[in-house]
């Protein structure tokens, strides 16, 4: 009997299997938000979109199972099914600035711009992408904010100096988008309503400097200054004491001092003051091209107004003086480095006691160490007693 009961059921449930194959199957697994947002069509429910995929992408036999069309929501598909509701039929570009500035996930951001841009009769403007844009730096999305750096590049939407100058400075914070940059600024000069500003400039020579690291470099990228400061004043473009500077600078760089102080002089024309830096990088570069007296000039200029040099300022012409034999105007610059709270490196401190010993003044090399060490506060045991055997190994030659 009990043998019967047994059989009955196992025959049972193998009936009912093969009438309904799919009786026992497991639910398919949910649809990832990312991917279904982003349909042109978007319909206002997630719910429904859910229960049509899962209508509609199974089997035909499937489709005749019951589903569930209700499951839970993630707080991100609630909040951008918030804002999508929020943003009444006929929004306009003002409407979705706002709606992108009020987020602060990235990602919903992104959401919500990318399914604007699918409805009919709407297109993004210039603020909008750079709102998404700067959106985007900020929560670290770079890929996504190069493929909208792509989109207007390619005319996605009409250009604006904001919008293009934050491109610049993307692409000029990125190594492998450095030439992308300058393909922004050329499109900038050759628009009509859309010319480079101050920034445009300032944003692409600072780029520039920052790979100024040898001197081979820096005679190829010296011609990409040239070029930019030739059509800064083409373009009527004022510039200011920093933009100034970094030409300077590079100018310094490369050892083209005469560029360099011909660029110096024109600042009084433009309204602008050199400060500290202006004559920091000139009395560096007239040092390294040889030309010490006049690089001591400009240092001795510079202290004249009130400005203090940087340590490297200091510690280039004390060591130049000192190889150009000009000891008592190199010690007297090391004191004023020490009166202002500024430390020479021990190269540049053998640099001068060397000379000194090397040139017969062995005494006072050994006299000037003993001074520098009670006056510099910086100077440990171990920096001093290197610098004292190196004075008795020159003196001993």
């Amino acid at each position: 009997m009990t043998m019967t009961v047994t059989l009955r059921r196992l025959l049972t449930g193998l009936t009912a299997t093969i009438r309904n194959p799919n009786a026992h199957s497991p639910p398919l697994p949910p649809i990832p938000y990312r991917h279904v947002h982003r349909h042109p069509y978007f319909p206002s429910s997630l719910a429904s979109l859910y229960l049509n995929h899962r209508l509609f992408s199974s089997s035909p036999t499937e489709n005749f199972i019951p589903t569930n069309p209700l499951r839970t929501r993630t707080p991100l598909e609630k909040q951008f099914e918030t804002w999508v509701q929020k943003l009444k039929p006929g929004f306009g570009p003002p409407e979705v600035n706002e709606a992108l500035k009020a987020q602060s996930d990235p990602d919903l951001a992104l959401d919500i711009f990318r399914w604007t841009s699918q409805q009919r009769n709407y297109k993004h403007n210039h603020a909008t992408y750079l709102t998404m844009i700067r959106i985007l730096l900020d929560g670290r999305r770079y890929r996504h904010a190069e493929t909208l750096v792509e989109e207007v590049i390619a005319g996605a939407c009409e250009i604006s100096v904001p919008l293009y100058n934050s491109m610049i400075q993307f692409c000029c914070g990125r190594r492998l988008l450095f030439n992308r940059a300058f393909d922004v600024y050329k499109k900038m000069l050759n628009s009509e309503n859309c010319k480079p500003n101050l920034e445009t400039y300032a944003l692409l020579l600072n780029s520039l400097l920052r790979r100024f690291n040898n001197m081979r470099v820096c005679y190829v990228y010296l011609r990409a200054v040239r070029s930019l400061s030739k059509q800064m004043k083409a373009c009527g473009v004022i510039p200011d004491t920093f933009v100034l500077n970094m030409i300077i600078k590079a100018y310094s760089k490369c050892l083209q001092v005469d560029d360099a102080m011909q660029v110096f002089r024109e600042m009084g024309l433009y309204g602008c003051e050199p400060n500290a830096y202006t004559y920091g990088y000139i009395a560096k570069g007239l040092c390294e091209k040889g030309r010490v007296a006049q690089g001591l000039g400009f240092y001795k200029e510079m202290r004249g107004k009130g400005l203090v040099p940087s340590s490297s300022t200091y510690m280039i012409v004390i060591c130049s003086l000192a190889m150009g034999h000009k000891y008592d105007d190199a010690i007297e610059v090391v004191l004023d480095m020490l009166r202002n709270a500024m430390s020479p490196d021990l190269l540049t401190y053998k640099t001068l006691l060397e000379g000194l010993c090397r040139d017969g003044k062995g005494v006072e090399a050994f006299d000037l160490l003993e001074d520098l060490r009670r006056k510099d506060s910086m100077m440990n045991e171990r920096t001093y007693k290197t610098l004292l055997n190196a004075l008795h190994f020159v003196n001993g030659e």
